[in-house]
């Protein structure tokens, strides 16, 4: 048994168009293969994990004695969403949708029920880039205080709030009535999510780390649950406690970047515990898929690649390290909305000799059934373990 396992979520980065690509209008989407057409990648370690002997990567060549096993995995669930990739892992399929309002925006009873029960009005109510929603009406709310509210692509309710102009306890608040607003059937929403900023103007407005997301509790129990209820330690750092809303974990952390996710999980693995530290690097979707900024992407990969030495140096023998992502963003493709691809695995510990390539995986559920299977506990109903492949 693996005393701990590390599991790392790449937020957004898919490796090709998945078989269903075509239902989800995602056809020739391939997030790290576009990237690397691009730029010229510099990914040392990765490369030397197996990365690109799972799809062809330019710059980025197989390896005749990959350190780690490899694959890729196919989601089974419907959608490409945040949450329905993180909940899939973890053994929960989604098999409706979350609602979107991406073309429509929010119906007006909904906001009209949060105006009144905020007592602020509502601008925006579009789907936008928070950026550039932030830029053109930061100033109108500042003048204001009228809450700048906006979706995407996900089924999300977001809302701007500057932290001078409203405090960030009552932005907190203001969330919690949206939050209450959208359970209701008709309107249920995957996440609310407050996105608190500072600045004097449009020119220098920017978010700042007090995000807080209001997920929609997991309608069944998942590998997290079945590790915390048998007294495993199962630490989220990023947005992980935000997408389970704390359901099944024991200790999180907030993260300010990628940079701060790798800091925490680097420290984390310096300290003694026995369970799953599980890592969402959000700084991927957030500032390069959906911005469709593919040079920024990429960078930010080798940033990755440059700190993934300093986590493997504090890892013990009897450690896991798990690399994969949640769905694709590909920040060449139309529009700003996520794409269905595959995404890799990539599975590595001191004590293997040599990695090897793993079958295709259907499901992203094999990622947590696996992490079950390891600490010998109760399983998701979903799933396989990918563990009997694994020699050391």
């Amino acid at each position: 048994m693996y005393k701990r396992i590390f599991l790392i979520v790449l937020d957004s980065l898919g490796i090709g168009e998945a078989p269903d690509a075509k239902a989800y209008n995602d056809l020739g989407s391939n997030t790290i293969g576009h990237i690397a057409e691009k730029m010229d990648l510099h990914l040392p370690h990765l490369t030397q994990f197996g990365y690109g002997n799972i799809a062809p990567i330019k710059g980025v060549p197989p390896v005749d004695n990959p350190s780690a096993f490899y694959t890729k995995i196919q989601e089974a669930s419907l959608g490409k969403d945040t949450m329905t990739g993180h909940w899939e892992m973890m053994g929960m399929y989604i098999t409706k949708p979350f609602k979107t309002f991406t073309d429509t925006g929010f119906p007006a009873e909904l906001i009209q029920e949060l105006e009144e029960r905020t007592g602020r009005k509502v601008v925006g109510n579009i789907s936008a880039s928070g950026t550039d929603i932030m830029r053109d009406l930061g100033e109108h709310h500042v003048k204001t205080g009228d809450l700048i509210v906006y979706t995407s692509a996900d089924s999300v309710l977001q809302i701007a709030m500057h932290e001078e102009i409203i405090p960030i306890e009552e932005q907190y608040r203001i969330c919690e009535i949206a939050r209450e607003i959208t359970m209701k059937p008709e309107w249920k929403v995957g996440r609310i999510i407050a996105r608190p900023f500072l600045g004097k103007s449009s020119h220098d407005f920017k978010r700042t780390s007090n995000r807080h997301d209001y997920a929609l509790k997991p309608h069944e129990k998942t590998t997290l649950n079945f590790l915390s209820e048998v007294g495993y330690d199962v630490i989220a750092l990023g947005k992980i406690n935000d997408i389970f809303d704390g359901y099944g974990i024991t200790k999180y952390s907030k993260t300010k970047s990628n940079d701060d996710g790798m800091a925490q999980i680097t420290e984390m693995a310096k300290r003694d515990f026995t369970g799953l530290c599980f890592l969402n690097l959000v700084d991927f979707d957030a500032l390069y898929g959906h911005r469709r900024d593919p040079i920024g992407y990429g960078k930010a990969i080798e940033d990755f690649d440059r700190q993934l030495p300093l986590l493997i140096q504090n890892l013990n023998e009897d450690d896991l390290l798990i690399l994969t992502a949640d769905h694709g963003n590909d920040p060449t493709f139309s529009g700003t909305d996520h794409t269905r691809e595959f995404v890799p695995l990539l599975v590595y510990s001191k004590q293997f000799i040599q990695g090897k390539q793993l079958p295709v995986l259907k499901t992203f559920a094999d990622v947590g059934y696996s992490i079950n299977d390891n600490f010998k506990t109760e399983k998701p109903k979903h799933g396989t373990s990918f563990m009997k492949w694994i020699t050391r």
